[in-house]
Formats: structure tokens, sequence, C-alpha cells
């Protein structure tokens, strides 16, 4: 069974609609997907309609991907298994879906003094949901021709510390993981590894979720070597965290697809194992 847990559609900066997604899953033999679209959930009742209708064999966890702030770096901590009508988390993601539209139209205006006008317009048209992400700007930056490819966005324009950067007033990393739970989710800390981080800021940061009630690591990555898988599996047994994993899908791409080389350890005590696991 190939479980994958973090994936991205057109409601959030994924380059799929809900049911594209859902087909491809299927055809690459995905046996559980979960739908974790940056700050919303409006995808997760498209994808199990289209299952439904298709009557698929694949199974849905639904789900959601919540930008924190911690120290300065901003980490994702992905919900499974949630109640995508929770009030109380609905009204956070509203919050937060605020906060990107604000950081969103900041990013504009510093890139409109580099001589790039207009960005969140088209930026704001491209997006197909409720979230405009820096995803997006990345992607208008390369339509134009500024950029020679999608990376050169961040490393010139608008990653850390770069001219048209702006940091988003995100919610703390405890409040996330008190509304996954009060949306009976589980608190997942996404791609560990590649925040831009030394390892003792990461057993910090490990070491507070787990303080918070955080749930589990994501510890199956695809292009993730395998002393690293081995590192982020040794921090989720220290701290008697579950491991997730999953391909953080946006795009088919080369090196990374729905599905593709996910796996976890022998030491791993895996996600779906968690009492409060449960499929849409």
């Amino acid at each position: 069974m190939i479980y994958d847990l973090h994936s991205h559609t057109t409601a959030s900066d994924g380059s799929l609609t809900p049911v594209e997604l859902i087909t491809r899953a299927d055809v690459r033999q995905v046996g559980v997907l979960a739908v974790t679209d940056h700050d919303t959930v409006d995808a997760l009742a498209l994808a199990q309609a289209e299952i439904a209708e298709k009557k698929l064999t694949l199974k849905l966890v639904n789900g959601v991907e919540i930008s924190t702030k911690w120290h300065g770096f901003e980490i994702h901590i992905v919900g499974l298994c949630i109640d995508p009508h929770n009030a109380e988390l609905l009204s956070h993601l509203d919050t937060q879906l605020e906060h990107r539209e604000a950081r969103a139209i900041s990013m504009s205006e510093k890139l409109a003094k580099k001589g790039f006008e207009n960005v969140y317009q088209d930026a704001r048209a491209m997006a197909l949901g409720k979230c405009v992400s820096r995803t997006h700007f990345a992607k208008v930056l390369l339509q134009r021709g500024v950029i020679p490819n999608f990376d050169a966005a961040f490393k010139k324009y608008i990653g850390k510390g770069k001219p048209a950067y702006v940091s988003a007033n995100w919610m703390d990393i405890e409040t996330a993981v008190n509304i996954i739970h009060q949306a009976g989710g589980i608190a997942v800390i996404a791609h560990p590894i590649r925040y831009d981080m030394s390892n003792k800021w990461l057993a910090k940061l490990v070491a507070e979720f787990s303080e918070h009630g955080g749930d589990a690591l994501e510890v199956g990555l695809t292009q993730l070597s395998p002393n690293q898988r081995t590192h982020i599996a040794g921090l989720a047994n220290q701290h008697d965290l579950y491991s997730s994993q999953g391909s953080d899908f946006h795009a088919p791409a080369r090196w990374t697809d729905l599905g593709k080389s996910l796996y976890l350890t022998e030491q791993c005590k895996p996600v779906w194992e968690h009492p409060k696991w449960r499929f849409a």
C-alpha cells in the first residue's frame, strides 16, 4: 500500500485540480492520499466526490498545511484526519488567508519598485483558489521572462532576505497544533529537513513541537538521503512521535511525483497507526 500524505491542488499552489490530482494518484497506484493545501480545505469535497463518482479504491485523508512562525523561520504544520467543517479551524484558516493576501500585496509593491508592475494582479488571476502564494509570484515572473527558471525567483527576489521578501503574520506552532487537535486531527511537522537551520535548531524545533502536543514528523520524503531519513526518524523516536510520509506534490516533475520513493525506516512508528487515524 502506497501512502502519500502531503499533496496540493489548484485550491492553493498546486498545478492540478482536485479531480486531476485524484486521477493521477489512482493512475500511480497510490492507495491512501492526503490532500493538504496551504491554509484551505476547499479541495477536499471535490476530491472525495471524484473518488465516489469513479468508485475508486483510493482512500482520501482530509488534510491541510498551515504556515506558522517560529524564531524567524516559517514552519509548515500538516493536519491529517481533520474535520474540514470544524468552525474553529475554518475561522483560523480565513485569518491565514487574509495574512497571505496582505503579504502578496506588500510583495507586489516591493517588486513594483524593482520595475515589475502589477505582479499581484497577475498572480491573483493565475490563482484558481483563494490562496495567492509566492509560487504564483514566481510563475508570473517566469512567464514574463524576468528570471531563467522557477527557483531563481526565490533566489533573487522573493526568498528570505531578498528585496521583495515579506514576512507574513502567521500563527505560532502551538496554535496550529491546538486547532488541528480541535478539528480531531493529527499534527505533523512538514518536510523538517528542508528548513534552512542547523541540526541544533532542528532538534529544538522538534522538542518544542512535542512539548506543544505535536504528533508526528514527516520522515518519508522524496529526494531524501538515507542519512537524512535516519536522522529525522531518530528525532521522531527520541520524542515519541509518529512518522509520516508524503511527496509534497505540486506538479508532475522529473524527480518528484505522487507516491514516488516514499518509505519509512524500520524504527518508525507509522502515523497511520495513530489512534486518531481515519479516512474522509
